[in-house]
């Protein structure tokens, strides 16, 4: 069984509650980080192997320490709640269920990083969670974790709620910033980076609602404890978003050293695929995130099994492999359709993109025109190579990530599926639109499907 660090006290009742959470344990991470200096705390989080779990993966005690600190100049943390990427749902239960433990790593997060003012910018969609999240800091607040001279240290820290108003856009921290000042969710050029100038130009450091709870286990048991529990650079424990075809749908928290495979079959996690049905493919960290054939994803091109870590979903690159993403884990039974699947994805991003970068304004909407062109039994063979073109020059070409993420998904699913739409260009008048399994349920050849 894999060890808990964040879910292990969300079975107690109230835990949502100052009271229960600080009879488990609750606010001692801060108690003991406000003894530390700002530095040891930032080394500590070095220490862990800590990554940003939003879905870069990007060593969370180093990009603090990329925060400027010019003299009487605030600084600000925030956290990046905007939970906008389908099939991600891990931040939400956190914020709904154990609202304290995200407190409680802003808290220790904000004392190193130098912040007295941090905010938590959370979607829109999410409409009731912001209430659980001001009852709990005003129940920090009253009991001295919040406020001026917290538990008498002289260290001063106000936390805020901001509501989104539903734009995947602002995922992206750039365009999170801008949406905080009040403004249009457009991404910012970079540089400068929000470490140097983010919110109202002052050093920001923005992190996920999973990374900055991490924090306090981290403190906790230390940073060396922490980074003993995984495998290599993957460190700590990952919470993951299970969803689509499977018997368990939920939130699991895992040590990183569990296979795919063991992961969607084994009872303790996602109890395998309903009625028997086989598996046809996944999407392991996100909408946005390459999606895999079985025989990819359960093992990698070498043929050794596919573990749930960042190096292992990414062996092979994009041709063979895929990445751990926001750790949205999305698993395609038989009876899907990967045309209309990817169709549906490209209807989102064209419908979410900001339109300031040319190729993702245009160019989204063109991939799913396309798309609902095959999938209605409109297509041509020549559709397929304008889709691939059409993707190519998004990817890499606009401000920021959004274009990368729609472009992801259909250059996967024309990589590892190409047949799949072929047959659906050759077999218009089939209404069923299901191509079927003969050559996914099964390990298959790889070679002529990769690039």
């Amino acid at each position: 069984m894999s060890k808990k660090l964040l879910l292990k006290d969300a079975h107690i009742e109230g835990i949502r509650y100052f009271d229960v959470y600080r009879k488990q344990g609750g606010y001692e991470a801060v108690e003991k980080a406000l003894k530390m200096t700002p530095e040891a705390v930032v080394e500590e989080v070095k220490t862990s192997g800590l990554r940003g779990r939003g879905g870069a993966g990007f060593p969370t005690g180093m990009k603090w320490s990329f925060l400027a600190k010019p003299e009487g100049v605030p600084r600000y943390l925030v956290v990046n709640a905007d939970e906008s990427e389908p099939g991600t749902f891990k931040d939400r239960y956190l914020m709904e269920f154990i609202p304290h433990l995200l407190i409680e790593g802003m808290i220790i997060s904000s004392f190193a990083l130098g912040a007295n003012t941090s905010y938590i910018y959370i979607r829109g969609e999410y409409s009731w969670i912001p209430d659980i999240l001001e009852e709990a800091i005003d129940e920090a607040k009253k009991n001295g974790f919040l406020g001026k001279n917290i538990l008498g240290t002289g260290y001063d820290l106000e936390i805020y709620v901001q509501r989104g108003a539903g734009a995947y856009i602002c995922g992206e921290e750039t365009a999170l910033l801008e949406s905080l000042e009040g403004k249009r969710g457009n991404p910012r050029l970079k540089p400068p980076f929000p470490a140097v100038k983010g919110l109202w130009a002052c050093p920001t450091v923005v992190n996920n609602v999973e990374t900055i709870a991490a924090v306090v286990p981290i403190i906790n048991i230390t940073g060396a404890e922490y980074a003993k529990i995984g495998v290599g650079r993957s460190t700590g424990t990952k919470l993951i978003s299970a969803c689509g075809n499977i018997n368990k749908p939920g939130v699991y928290e895992i040590d990183m050293t569990i296979t795919v495979e063991e992961f969607i079959y084994s009872d303790e996690y996602c109890g395998g695929i309903p009625n028997g049905k086989k598996l046809k493919a996944c999407i392991p960290g996100g909408s946005s995130v390459p999606i895999l054939p079985a025989n990819l994803l359960l093992k990698t091109i070498n043929g050794e099994p596919r573990y749930m870590n960042y190096e292992s979903l990414a062996d092979g690159g994009f041709a063979t492999g895929t990445m751990m993403g926001s750790g949205g884990f999305e698993v395609l039974d038989e009876d899907q359709c990967i045309v209309e699947h990817t169709m549906t994805l490209s209807r989102f991003y064209a419908h979410e993109s900001c339109g300031q970068c040319t190729p993702c304004r245009e160019g989204t909407p063109w991939m799913y025109k396309i798309l609902k062109k095959i999938e209605s039994g409109e297509g041509t063979s020549a559709d397929i190579d304008l889709l691939w073109d059409v993707q190519r020059k998004i990817e890499g070409n606009t401000i920021c990530p959004l274009g990368d993420a729609a472009a992801w998904p259909v250059a996967a699913a024309i990589r590892h599926f190409r047949d799949e739409f072929e047959w659906h260009i050759n077999n218009p008048e089939c209404l069923t639109r299901n191509y079927g399994l003969a050559n996914y349920a099964d390990p298959i050849p790889v070679a002529a499907k990769t690039e």
